[in-house]
């Protein structure tokens, strides 16, 4: 899963197959309804504790991998790793620099 939307569908499949209300998971979770909502939606930012709770109580734990193992994880192959989203400090202060000896 490389998305929020991604990871709502996956939530709301564990919903469906185990028969359970977002009622019933919310509670049990102690996730409030309107966060359970929020995730649900798939836009929604949330807590890694708020995810690692819902899945738990679904009878799934997340386990963090690297880029390359997650595509032997997939079934049927269609998992491909992405470039980062998110700029690293080094990447930054690169940028930064960059645009300093531009000027």
């Amino acid at each position: 899963m490389q998305s929020l939307p991604e990871i709502a569908d996956f939530l709301k499949q564990g919903l469906k197959r185990q028969h359970l209300s977002q009622r019933v998971l919310g509670e049990r979770a102690g996730v409030a309804r309107r966060t359970l909502t929020g995730v649900l939606s798939g836009e929604a930012d949330y807590k890694i504790s708020t995810l690692l709770s819902l899945l738990d109580r679904l009878g799934y734990e997340l386990a963090i991998v690297p880029k390359g193992a997650a595509a032997a994880m997939a079934n049927d192959g269609s998992f491909q790793p992405t470039a980062p989203a998110v700029k690293s400090v080094v990447d930054v202060a690169r940028e930064r620099l960059t645009k300093r000896d531009s000027s």
